[in-house]
């Protein structure tokens, strides 16, 4: 596939990585739960993702389609894991996932709660025979309370935990967020607890079972807004691109048609008067502290509208640079990947998929200093590890496979 983002050279690091040794048995699919899995995969661990024989992970038919089938939406979280197809609602597919189970590390899966357990698979079945075991249920409402059955994707959540209502202007709509949120912040806290499971269990010398909840962590997301609403009894409202509690801090247009965000603190407010030609303001000592500018908010930014929009983008944006003036340009994801300081520190890469031929990826953003950083994985053909894990893993012989795989169980 020709590339859109040049990709900076990489090469593997020297040292395995730091999860190598760990296996990771994942039933997880779609977005959040694969996310993390992913994560420790290019960390060094191996990932073992069980997936529907003849469909596997639904997201494998997830648009952007590349030109030999394979979906990119899969790529993004999927990458460097094997893939085995097996059948859960087979009793035989569920004894093969047992036996892998009692040589993982972690094990991720984000079904409804209480699929697992009647599988034979849930924590207390599987720690029985593997009391090291570190499980991890990712769920929409967690394993408990009234909503615990109820099913919901990303924005769902946004809407529910009060991001969505936080998010766009004040005289607009509420709005989604441009990235899913809910569900890539919850993948960061599944990958944290397994990593928490996996550093206590040296000193419990047992596994734990980890409860996360997609609702939990987006209304995690609301501690500043909570905060005030603690304080003050006050709910928060969209604010746009302005913050809630500090004045200046929002996105400006310029005289070219460009957005140019600027954010500052009292130590800013003088030499950004300075550089706008706002001598009245830099002088008034009701301005000199965040809270009197608060307090003036809409004088002070009608004010500093006024002067950015007199304004080309880049020469301001270098002025202000050169004042020490926290400000970055408003700009696009193409854009935004292809900036000399990304390429510099390798964020866009590739990969070279048996099917699709070269793909990008972005790196998993975590390196050792001093390290090269780890080499994005390669995203599996559904069912392309099969046999090696059932045989290498699972410890099966040839003949068991071929029967599995006569059943349909694989």
């Amino acid at each position: 596939m020709t590339a859109s983002v040049p990709a900076s050279p990489g090469t593997a690091p020297a040292t395995p990585g730091p999860l190598t040794g760990i296996t990771v048995l994942d039933f997880s699919r779609v977005l959040a739960a694969p996310m993390a899995t992913q994560i420790l995969g290019e960390l060094g661990a191996t990932v073992i993702k069980v997936e529907r024989p003849g469909g596997g992970d639904e997201t494998r038919g997830f648009e952007p389609r590349l030109p030999h089938g394979e979906s990119a939406y899969f790529f993004a979280f999927n990458r460097g894991k094997r893939s085995i197809t097996l059948n859960l609602k087979d009793t035989r597919g569920r004894d093969v996932a047992r036996r892998l189970a009692t040589g993982a590390d972690v094990v991720v899966e984000n079904f409804l709660p209480g699929v697992m357990d009647r599988l034979g698979l849930g924590y207390d079945d599987l720690s029985a025979d593997n009391p090291g075991l570190v499980y991890v249920s990712a769920t929409g409402f967690g394993q408990s309370g009234p909503d615990r059955m109820r099913k919901g994707y990303d924005t769902v959540f946004q809407a529910l935990s009060g991001v969505m209502a936080m998010t766009g202007e004040p005289d607009g709509p509420p709005s989604k967020t441009g990235i899913p949120v809910a569900d890539m912040t919850s993948g960061l806290w599944v990958a944290i607890a397994a990593l928490t499971g996996l550093a206590g269990r040296g000193a419990a010398g047992r596994g734990r079972h980890f409860d996360v909840s997609m609702m939990d962590v987006q209304l995690s997301l609301q501690a500043l807004n909570a905060a005030r609403l603690f304080a003050r009894d006050e709910d928060p409202v969209r604010t746009g691109t302005e913050h809630p509690g500090r004045v200046p801090s929002a996105a400006f247009r310029t005289a070219d048609g460009g957005w140019l965000h600027i954010s500052g603190s009292d130590q800013h407010w003088s030499p950004l008067c300075s550089v706008l030609g706002l001598p009245e303001l830099g002088a008034d000592p009701a301005l000199r502290h965040n809270a009197g500018r608060v307090a003036q908010r809409d004088r002070v930014m009608t004010t500093l509208r006024t002067a950015i929009a007199g304004r080309g983008r880049e020469p301001l944006l270098k002025e202000l640079r050169a004042a020490d003036i926290p400000a970055g340009e408003v700009r696009g994801v193409r854009a935004a990947l292809a900036d000399p300081h990304a390429r510099e520190r390798g964020v866009v890469t590739d990969f070279e998929h048996p099917t699709e031929g070269t793909f990008q990826a972005l790196r998993t953003p975590l390196r050792e200093t001093g390290g090269e950083p780890a080499p994005a994985g390669i995203p599996p053909l559904l069912g392309a590890d099969t046999h090696d894990v059932l045989a290498e893993v699972a410890g099966l012989g040839q003949s068991e496979i071929e029967d599995l795989r006569a059943a349909g169980v694989i």
